[in-house]
């Protein structure tokens, strides 16, 4: 194998054990903490606290806490130290003054002791951080200050105070501890290894009954040692248990904040309401379905609150009480100001989660999500339903387009090469019938074949100011429609280049369709249809149709771009729908806009378009209309 192939598995396996005790291994000389900065999820936005509702109670509560348990534990070991180091000057003031003898050494190390103890204690509150440290000189510094100082001080108490009434040895239980808890196995030992031979040399130097206190003293030290690793295993333990429970959290988080983005995005309305029928959670879908105009106020709101609610009021109390529901759903009506209502398809989702909490009644379970509401539009819901079949409908279309193609053609060739021939009026008449059907036909076929499914045509920049005016001309000309100020169009294009994406075929095909509509529905006198281009902002473009035909009815304007629905007794009922499927290729979109009463053009058709760049300098658009 090659050596640097088995020095990076080595390496991976080194990191792999780092992971799996949460940091901290047996032989090396890493913290068994690990620095917050150092996880992957440090420096993440938690979610705010109205954001949080849906985890759970431990969960937010651990979410809460801005500090780790060996933060906890290193703060709460440093004020034991500042208490320990009062007490232990308090003993040697107690035993002065009651007479003991005191040694001037003994009574020094207590009062420098307390004193470091205590200057350690307050540094936190004077603004110097008490809590784990990464780095190895900082650890270091950190081992000196707290355990090394420890042991020190209480070794040099123990050997001084030899034979005396006050025993300082079990003060030295405290640095064993937090050694095996806040330090690597090696260190741990280490330390406890160093106190076990303070304990020995203390009874070397009993005297007489040295022999007995130091196996008193020997016994001691496997009991350090038993308890250094105790802690030890303890100490990882915790520390694996913190990690797993912060990469839970952390998931927790990032699936919160996932449902967040995807209920948002949803087009179906969405609630969460609790027993007391109080909304906790509303989607943008949801706030614009319960009101006429705009958004509701966001969540939490009550839906009895609101008059227009009343019907779904009901209904949720309905399911939330007898937690059952239609799984299909059921429609609701929400009746608005000035008779506007609309007609919701209501679907509920229980919580099965909370039945026991909410079969106990307790306070806790009428504010837990009790249920989840649906709300579609049944405009919304019918208009898919609709185009869903449209388009299966389209697919059969293209299908049998495609196979009238060849007959057609051969009947319009066998017609042309009759009528080659004289003909008696009567047949020539029934000739020219065939072939104006078969015109007919055939530009019904060709409708049919431009919107069948295939692929996406690519989109490109187009300067649709000249497009527009090259199509605009053209269509003028082909109709023979007067210039000048007698012509029934007007037009007001953007006097410099608009790149758009959109094919050039497709672009003249929709204002062409557009520009006959306007015409045949027009009075004809000039001016009377009139042709916009104008961008909207640095993203869109609009290209505007207007006439001052009739205004066109609700009932109608609800079908206008239905394909086959046709006010004229000829029409293929397919060019608004051509119109509609060819802008929708390309990002943009086409709409009908009734005009207000005041003025002379009723009828709008507005298409918006993606605005793009276009490559080189483009020419300036020319129309020869006023």
């Amino acid at each position: 194998m090659d050596p640097r192939e088995a020095d990076r598995r080595r390496g991976d396996r080194r990191q792999s054990d780092r992971r799996g005790t949460g940091g901290r291994r047996s032989d090396d000389h890493d913290t068994p903490y690990d620095d917050p900065a150092d996880l992957p999820w440090a420096g993440s936005t938690l979610p705010p606290q109205g954001d949080s509702r849906f985890l759970d109670r431990q969960v937010r509560r651990q979410r809460d806490a801005q500090d780790t348990a060996f933060a906890r534990v290193v703060r709460g070991y440093v004020a034991a130290r500042a208490a320990i180091g009062l007490s232990v000057v308090a003993v040697q003031g107690i035993g002065a003054w009651s007479g003991q003898r005191q040694a001037e050494w003994a009574v020094l190390v207590a009062l420098v002791y307390a004193t470091q103890a205590i200057t350690l204690w307050l540094l936190p509150r004077l603004g110097a951080p008490a809590e784990p440290v990464s780095g190895a000189n900082q650890r270091r510094r950190q081992w000196l200050s707290t355990i090394g100082v420890d042991v020190a001080a209480f070794s040099l108490l123990h050997l001084l105070e030899v034979g005396v009434s006050f025993n300082f040895a079990a003060l030295l239980v405290l640095p064993v501890l937090m050694a095996g808890v806040l330090t690597s196995r090696v260190r741990a030992l280490g330390t406890t290894a160093a106190v076990t031979l303070v304990l020995l040399a203390a009874a070397w130097r009993s005297g007489p009954d040295s022999p007995t206190l130091m196996l008193q003293s020997g016994l001691a030290g496997m009991g350090l040692f038993v308890i250094v690793l105790l802690a030890s295993e303890l100490a990882g333990r915790l520390s694996r248990e913190e990690l797993a429970a912060r990469g839970s959290l952390e998931l927790a988080r990032q699936q919160a904040q996932l449902n967040r983005l995807v209920i948002e995005e949803m087009v179906d309305g969405v609630l969460v309401v609790d027993r007391a029928l109080q909304v906790r959670a509303a989607n943008p879908a949801a706030r614009a379905l319960l009101v006429d105009q705009g958004l509701s106020p966001p969540a939490p709101f009550f839906l009895d609150r609101q008059a227009a609610w009343a019907a779904l009021w009901r209904a949720a109390q309905q399911a939330v009480g007898s937690g059952q529901w239609p799984e299909a759903g059921q429609d609701v009506v929400l009746t608005f100001g000035q008779g506007h209502t609309r007609t919701l398809r209501l679907r509920v989702r229980f919580m099965r989660a909370r039945a026991a909490e909410a079969a106990r009644g307790t306070d806790a379970a009428q504010s837990e999500p009790a249920a989840v509401l649906l709300l579609e539009d049944l405009r919304t819901l019918q208009a898919r339903i609709r185009q869903e079949k449209l388009a299966a409908m389209g697919r059969v279309s293209a299908g049998i387009a495609h196979e009238i193609r060849n007959p057609l053609a051969a009947i319009a060739q066998a017609n042309a090469l009759m009528m080659e021939d004289p003909l008696p009026p009567a047949q020539h008449q029934l000739a020219a019938i065939v072939a104006d059907n078969v015109q007919r036909l055939k530009r019904l076929v060709d409708d049919v074949m431009e919107v069948a499914p295939g692929a996406l045509p690519d989109a490109q920049a187009v300067d649709a100011a000249a497009a527009v005016a090259h199509a605009a001309t053209d269509w003028a000309r082909t109709l023979a429609l007067p210039m000048g100020s007698a012509s029934p169009l007007r037009a007001e294009l953007h006097p410099a280049p608009l790149g758009v994406a959109f094919d050039p075929e497709h672009l003249r095909r929709v204002l062409v369709n557009l520009l006959d509509n306007a015409l045949r529905h027009a009075s004809g006198a000039p001016g009377s249809v009139f042709l916009r281009l104008a961008p909207i902002d640095d993203q869109r473009v609009a290209l505007s149709v207007l006439s001052d035909g009739a205004p066109i009815t609700p009932e109608v304007e609800r079908l206008l771009f239905e394909p086959f629905f046709s006010t004229r007794s000829r029409g293929t009922g397919l060019g608004l729908y051509i119109c509609r499927e060819l802008c929708e290729r390309y990002g943009a979109s086409i709409e009908y806009r009734p005009r207000p009463a005041a003025e002379r053009l009723s009828n709008e058709f507005v298409v918006r378009m993606c605005r793009t760049t276009l490559a080189g300098t483009p020419a300036a658009p020319t129309l020869p209309l006023a």
